[in-house]
């Protein structure tokens, strides 16, 4: 996401001195991607960021797969993922392929005795149930209901929650999370056209800083091991930073959808792009207006990509007996339309409510082990009645 932004004190320049008030260093780190070619930040620590004490364990967290290649529309129950306490144990990835994980995750607890850090993936974290705050090195971002959270990979962070309440719908990203370029000019600013702008775009706005030095527990994920890491000094000991590599929150509310006199296809939602996916967000719109359009979608094939719907809010105008926080996957090679009734029902309606995130990909999805116990059985024949 190419805004520049900063928080805290920083140097006149880069790689200067930069001292404390006592004369000693703060010690700077660059945090960027694409080795030294893309989005990057400067961090000015009061320790230095390598610190370790002791690497206490790890942990294989690989998901295991149950259905390696599918060719069966699917649908999820994602709200019979059960309520975990504890955050990392609360993610239970359900679909999966090399480009990224569909994770489904209710934790109750705040994550307060451990922070941390996925070094494989960048993560879109949507708010579907709770409130709080994420915390991380950059400083502090509130979260409620629709907001997205993106978490730029090698980020230590923690969420902390306002209660135990709480449902979250993951996307894992093996590639750097982007605005869409066609909404973007070519030096990155965001179009007239575009369905949000940088105003909707909220970084991190408060910079807390801990000058301690102890034993601080940092959970990484690099590879499907989850190590255990005690540092000497605290994650979030940084006094000031600038540059464009940071988590953000962008809420799904703010998406103001592009409508048309008849119906327009799924790019017109997307919301972020990624080498091996997109992002869409479907929401409240009024509907085409031409005197003779269908507002349901047409039939269509997925030939090239695999479609996950992850359902929100309100009545989705396509499908029948849909529930908060369940998922359908429409694989590649097959085509997929409305339900019976919701075609013909759509003519003539002047407004759609529903609220749902999509995840196109184009590799196909495996179906994890996870999915299976929430799977909703013959889901591939709902088109029938």
């Amino acid at each position: 996401m190419p805004i520049y932004h900063k928080l805290g004190k920083i140097p006149h320049k880069r790689h200067t001195v930069y001292r404390k008030e006592d004369g000693s260093l703060f010690h700077e780190q660059l945090f960027g991607t694409i080795g030294f070619d893309g989005m990057s930040s400067l961090m000015y620590h009061h320790y230095p960021p390598t610190l370790v004490k002791e690497i206490l364990g790890q942990k294989d967290v690989t998901p295991k797969v149950a259905v390696a290649k599918n060719m069966k529309m699917t649908s999820l129950q994602g709200y019979n993922v059960p309520q975990i306490d504890d955050y990392i144990e609360s993610r239970k990835t359900v679909l999966m392929n090399s480009d990224c994980k569909i994770v489904l995750s209710a934790p109750k607890k705040s994550t307060t005795g451990y922070f941390y850090k996925n070094a494989d993936a960048d993560e879109v974290i949507f708010i579907h149930k709770g409130s709080g705050k994420l915390k991380t090195q950059l400083g502090n971002i509130p979260f409620s209901y629709g907001d997205y959270l993106v978490v730029p990979r090698g980020m230590i962070y923690q969420l902390h929650f306002d209660d135990e309440d709480n449902r979250l719908f993951i996307v894992e990203s093996t590639s750097p999370i982007y605005t869409p370029k066609r909404y973007r000019n070519w030096f990155g600013q965001l179009l007239e056209h575009s369905p949000f702008c940088e105003r909707d775009i909220r970084p991190p706005v408060e910079l807390e800083t801990f000058d301690e030095k102890g034993e601080f527990l940092v959970k990484i994920k690099k590879e499907d091991i989850l190590y255990d890491y005690v540092y000497e000094s605290h994650p979030f000991d940084i006094v000031g930073w600038d540059g464009y590599n940071y988590p953000y929150a962008f809420s799904i509310h703010d998406f103001e959808p592009i409508t048309g006199r008849v119906h327009l296809p799924p790019p017109i939602h997307q919301t972020f792009e990624c080498a091996g996916f997109v992002i869409c967000s479907f929401v409240p719109r009024l509907y085409d207006y031409h005197p003779d359009a269908i507002p349901a979608p047409y039939n269509h094939s997925n030939i090239d990509s695999d479609e996950v719907l992850y359902y929100v809010d309100g009545d989705f105008m396509s499908r029948n007996n849909i529930q908060k926080g369940q998922i359908t996957l429409h694989p590649a090679g097959i085509p997929h339309g409305p339900h019976p009734g919701t075609y013909e029902g759509s003519i003539g309606k002047k407004e759609t409510l529903e609220l749902a995130v999509m995840v196109d990909t184009f590799k196909p999805l495996m179906i994890c082990e996870d999915a299976i116990n929430i799977e909703v059985k013959d889901y591939y024949k709902s088109w029938l009645h």
